[in-house]
């Protein structure tokens, strides 16, 4: 049984795969933003979220461990 579950799962898979496949050609947009030098905008505020994100984590973490601290200390 569990043979033939793995079975279907790469089989489903590949099948997938071939689903999400994009054309060779499929890129005009980024050459337009790349072209009109608007792409460093897009990697720009791409960055800023990524960095905000990144932030929020970092003080979540920490406050997540001051709250660990202070019940172990009960």
């Amino acid at each position: 049984m569990t043979k033939l579950k793995s079975i279907l799962f790469f089989a489903f898979l590949f099948l997938s795969m071939r689903a999400f496949a994009q054309e060779s050609n499929a890129v005009e947009m980024a050459d337009a933003l790349y072209q009109s030098g608007k792409i460093y905008v897009v990697v720009v505020v791409l960055s800023i979220i990524f960095i905000g994100i990144i932030a929020y984590l970092i003080m979540l973490d920490r406050k997540i461990s001051k709250l660990e601290k202070e019940l172990k200390n009960k």
